[in-house]
């Protein structure tokens, strides 16, 4: 699975950063990635849900692609030989 932009609003987790949170009673760890302006952030979020459709829909299209083949060669071994 690619997660490329799947860490635009918040910064990517760790280990100690996830156990330092459960400490961390002011939420005070806790840190988004910023945009300069609102249009900005909206170009950014609108590009990486894009991405993300462009990225379902390839992997649909290589499983659907996949299945088409193993039919084919399924078909191929069972049909009677004459």
């Amino acid at each position: 699975m690619n997660t490329e932009y799947t860490y635009f609003l918040f910064a990517r987790p760790s280990f100690l950063g996830g156990a330092a949170a459960l400490m961390d009673f002011g939420n005070t760890l806790l840190v988004y990635n910023e945009s300069l302006t609102p249009g900005q952030a909206d170009y950014f979020a609108a590009k990486c849900d894009w991405v993300a459709v462009g990225n379902d829909i390839r992997r649909a299209i290589k499983e659907l692609e996949a299945d088409r083949e193993m039919n084919l060669i399924g078909d191929e071994q069972e049909a009677p030989s004459r």
